[in-house]
């Protein structure tokens, strides 16, 4: 009877201890991002930029388990199953492109985990469904931006249009968004032409934009790719004004556009022209802070427009785990359906792109704050009047 009483006084013990180690378990983020691949220029600021968020938050470690997608679909749901399924994460930060967010709800929402994309596509968070409700995304929504080009060709004298994209999900977002931004601000679509993130060439598109001689022509495409177009335009003898999308900001892009690409204009988020903000503008003190911690971990001049979207997934996560912590431990279903609760109820966050304001309907939470018209000129980003 006493080795029974010592037994089940040992089990009790254990038990917890094991429960005071659950109690105080971390937090796992899994990331899964295109550091390789076409969209590795976009990717590769956004992976260095995980490595600059907190270990901690509200009490508890917090472990980041960052994969590569190489850019594919396929791979950046393999993935998500991969760090639910085994990794078991509490959320997620990724993908870095539409495409893969897009495929990644499937896997986010069966297994009630709350993802941050780091795309741009509203289609990742809009319309509102079951899937959507567990998919976030910093990045400023597409139509966001489609208004601020569309408004801009409207003040400057624009009538005309040629439109070419990529030939996916990126490039049919933005033909519908910047088609409904068009007709509000008077612009005609007088060319609609599509191409690959690989294609080495885009000759034909351009020859048939080209004829129809339109007054202005806006490239849809992201990261480094999109100079494919800019560049064809330049040797075919364009000369109307060429508009790019937020997807190209940063500085991959313009080393490999160079020259041909001086003059164009798009929109983009403040972090890009930081340091010619005016001290008023509400979002300079925080896309300061994120340019400062770059910088000083990865060198002068190198902070990128992309990475300040896991920036600020960080920040998204700073303030909701502390008030998941206050309903679930982390490593359980219902922490997660906390995190995601609380992901959808962030207030006048400033972010390093803007000031987020998410709501049950609306995931992404930013306002006219998070843009501003950029225009190349010579190799560098200077900041334009609306």
């Amino acid at each position: 009877m006493k080795k029974t009483t010592q037994w089940v006084r040992a089990s009790i013990a254990l038990a917890l201890v094991c429960g005071a180690g659950a109690a105080s378990a971390q937090v796992k983020i899994g990331v899964t991002l295109s550091a390789t691949g076409p969209a590795a220029s976009l990717g590769i600021p956004e992976k260095n930029t995980i490595a600059l968020l907190p270990k901690e938050i509200g009490g508890k470690s917090v472990e980041y388990i960052v994969l590569d997608d190489a850019s594919d679909t396929s791979k950046a749901v393999q993935n998500t199953r991969k760090l639910i399924d085994e990794n078991h994460v509490d959320a997620i930060i990724g993908s870095t492109v539409t495409p893969n967010s897009l495929a990644m709800l499937d896997p986010v929402s069966e297994g009630k985990t709350p993802m941050i994309s780091l795309a741009a596509s509203a289609a990742i968070i809009s319309p509102m469904d079951a899937k959507r409700a567990w998919a976030f995304k910093p990045p400023q929504n597409d139509d966001l931006m489609a208004d601020a080009i569309a408004g801009y060709m409207e003040k400057h004298g624009v009538k005309t249009v040629a439109f070419i994209g990529f030939a996916d999900a990126y490039g049919e977002s933005w033909y519908k968004v910047f088609g409904a931004a068009a007709d509000k601000h008077h612009l005609k679509i007088v060319s609609n032409e599509r191409f690959n993130r690989a294609d080495p060439s885009v000759t034909g598109q351009v020859l048939k934009m080209v004829g129809a001689n339109p007054d202005a022509v806006l490239i849809a495409g992201s990261g480094t790719p999109a100079a494919l177009p800019a560049k064809a335009l330049k040797e075919r003898g364009y000369k109307g004004k060429i508009y790019q999308t937020h997807g190209v900001a940063n500085n991959d892009f313009l080393r490999v556009c160079g020259k041909d690409c001086d003059g164009e204009l798009l929109p983009a988020g403040p972090i890009l022209v930081t340091d010619q903000l005016p001290d008023s503008n509400p979002v300079k003190k925080s896309s300061q802070a994120y340019k400062n911690a770059y910088e000083k971990a990865y060198g002068v001049g190198t902070v990128a427009t992309f990475g300040g979207h896991a920036w600020d997934a960080g920040l998204m996560l700073q303030q909701a785990i502390p008030v998941a912590l206050k309903t679930a431990q982390p490593g359980t279903e219902a922490f997660r359906v906390a995190l995601r609760g609380a992901l959808e109820n962030i207030k006048e966050l400033p972010v390093s792109h803007g000031i987020m304001n998410t709501t049950p309907t609306d995931h992404n939470g930013l306002d006219n704050r998070a843009r501003v018209i950029v225009e190349i000129v010579d190799n560098k980003w200077k900041l334009q009047g609306e």
